[in-house]
């Protein structure tokens, strides 16, 4: 077994000490009260340690095999940079089990000649993958793990057991542990993979969690954490020979480890993209822990990108992980748009899905002064651009009827870049004109709501009112009987303000009238409509017409009849 060695962990006295035995039930206490290894360079047996290391600064631990012929597994695990170590062993002083006679050495010359004597190298390795030593039979002797950065600041984890077999405490791999890609989208991907026999033959609790990134695989989530840290984070670090504890990282930006195995630096499962909390997260970055499902889509991708996934199957009762294979995968391209040409003076209908795109482009045959581009949404609010021989002149949110008016250059071409809404499917209306006195669409006033009066409601007739403008334009009113649970739900789904008169019925039609005022402030007109039932529910719709002939519908009232008078 390991024996810890408390070498640097224990002050100094003059007192005769002995290097100390495993007593395990102390041992399981100390683990539990993590404040044991404080600033400690002793590796404990069978639990994992995560420590610093400053850049070109070494760092030296060691640990105690008291048996010849002892199973021995080490591991360690760089995290965001790179790491030299080499694992040596030596022979114990003579008293180092304190069977022998005579009186103890001090601890002080016990370290002394640890330092003095030269061990022999057993295994050393330079690089950023997880490495092992595995020994099934290993000699008696003080074991000298060294580790160095050369690159930068960097933190690590280190474990070390005699009880391999039993421990087991990293997830197994299956025997193919690849990433799959079975399906590939413009914003999806879909990844498989085979199960780890950790969950599937010895039952314990697997999950897994899947990182994507743009930049490149990653060899462990430790590595994953470091990424998702705020790069300040390690601003924040100790200053070598300042006293802090490896187990509690996160006043510089590291995970801490106070929180139960279960829910220590891992996000809840998503069908979106899951992302670690820090103070500047990183938007290239992302994980998200799925369960036990080895099957997962991940959505939201851009086209035409290189993404690279990763896999780590965790076993949530150490919080202990192993790195599948990782893979990579490019998005299919987003279809090329088919540019609608948009003709001087002519409305074209246009329909954009929900969240998607379309481009409009307008060439002008003759020289102009300016250009009017004239947009009526007919449901919800969408996003215009429009660009001039490629430069941006204009990027607004157009809802129900706007006119721009740009200035116009000879032989220019204009690209109208249409975006839909995030709530569904968008109809629209669009004109481009290079004359500005031909306007297909009326005048409307900001405010088109359909003002009813309580108090003049009676069981045959409802008076209602609505704004107008300085224009002088044709307004028609329709009335259409509802049922009494007809809901404001169903009233927006009617919203199309694009629908016109000529799709009503005819007996629908209240009446049509002309109305402007020169004074802004009083273009305001009423009407009584009359014939009504008692006790009965009505949606009104009033449509303004424009000199082109086109309509726009103002927003649709729900009125009920007085049912006794």
């Amino acid at each position: 077994m390991l024996l810890l060695l408390l070498l640097l962990l224990l002050p100094l006295s003059s007192r005769p000490q002995k290097l100390p035995t495993r007593d395990e039930e102390l041992f399981q206490m100390q683990i539990r009260d993590k404040a044991f290894f404080h600033d400690s360079s002793v590796i404990p047996d069978g639990a994992e340690i995560s420590s610093y290391l400053f850049r070109d600064t070494p760092k030296r631990y060691f640990f105690v095999v008291e048996e010849d012929n002892t199973p021995l597994a080490v591991t360690v695990t760089p995290c965001d940079a790179p790491l030299e170590w080499k694992l040596s062993v030596q022979e114990l002083p003579e008293e180092a089990s304190g069977e022998g006679s005579g009186e103890p050495e001090p601890l002080e010359q016990q370290k002394q000649q640890i330092t003095n004597e030269k061990g022999t190298e057993l295994f050393s390795y330079k690089g950023n993958d997880v490495e092992y030593f595995v020994s099934s039979s290993s000699p008696s002797g003080l074991y000298q793990l060294d580790l160095l950065s050369t690159e930068k600041d960097t933190h690590f984890k280190v474990y070390a057991t005699t009880t391999p077999e039993s421990d087991q405490p990293y997830p197994e791999l299956p025997y193919d542990p690849r990433i799959d890609v079975t399906s590939l989208g413009r914003t999806t991907v879909t990844l498989a993979w085979k199960p780890s026999p950790t969950a599937s033959l010895l039952r314990q609790p697997i999950q897994y969690c899947i990182v994507i990134s743009k930049e490149h695989n990653f060899k462990s989530l430790c590595a994953v954490e470091a990424k998702l840290s705020s790069d300040d984070a390690f601003m924040m670090a100790p200053k070598p020979g300042l006293d802090f504890s490896p187990f509690d990282f996160a006043h510089f930006g590291f995970p801490s480890d106070n929180n139960s195995g279960k829910e220590r630096g891992f996000l809840k499962s998503s069908s979106k993209f899951g992302r670690q909390t820090s103070s500047k997260p990183r938007v290239d970055l992302h994980k998200v822990c799925i369960g036990n499902k080895n099957i997962f889509t991940v959505s939201d991708l851009k086209p035409d990108t290189q993404y690279y996934f990763d896999m780590f199957a965790v076993n949530t009762n150490t919080n202990m992980s192993t790195a599948y294979i990782g893979t990579f995968a490019r998005t299919k391209e987003e279809a090329k748009q088919k540019t609608v040409e948009l003709k001087d003076g002519k409305v074209t209908d246009v329909f954009i899905k929900r969240k998607g795109a379309k481009f409009l482009r307008f060439a002008p045959v003759s020289s102009h002064q300016k250009v009017t581009f004239s947009v009526h949404s007919c449901l919800d609010a969408v996003q215009i651009q429009v660009r001039r021989d490629g430069k941006l002149l204009l990027s607004q949110n157009v809802e129900g009827v706007r006119q721009f008016q740009l200035r116009g250059k000879a032989k220019a071409k204009y690209l109208i870049r249409l975006k839909g809404s995030k709530k569904g499917a968008s109809v629209l209306k669009v004109l481009a004109t290079t004359r500005p006195n031909k306007q297909s669409f009326p005048s409307l006033p900001e405010d088109t709501r359909i003002k009813a009066f309580d108090k003049l409601r009676t069981c045959s007739s409802v008076t209602v009112a609505w704004l107008g403008t300085q224009e002088r334009n044709k307004f028609c009113i329709y009335r259409r009987e509802v049922d009494d649970n007809y809901s404001e739900e169903q009233k927006k789904r009617e919203q199309n303000q694009c629908l016109g008169p000529d799709t009503r019925k005819k007996s629908e039609k209240v009446l049509c009238k002309y109305f402007h005022s020169q004074n802004i402030q009083k273009a305001v007109t009423t009407e009584t409509i009359r014939g009504l039932q008692p006790g009965k529910s009505y949606l009104l719709d009033v449509y303004v017409i424009g000199h082109g002939g086109h309509s726009v519908k103002y927003q649709s009232k729900l009125v009920k009849t007085r049912k006794f008078c």
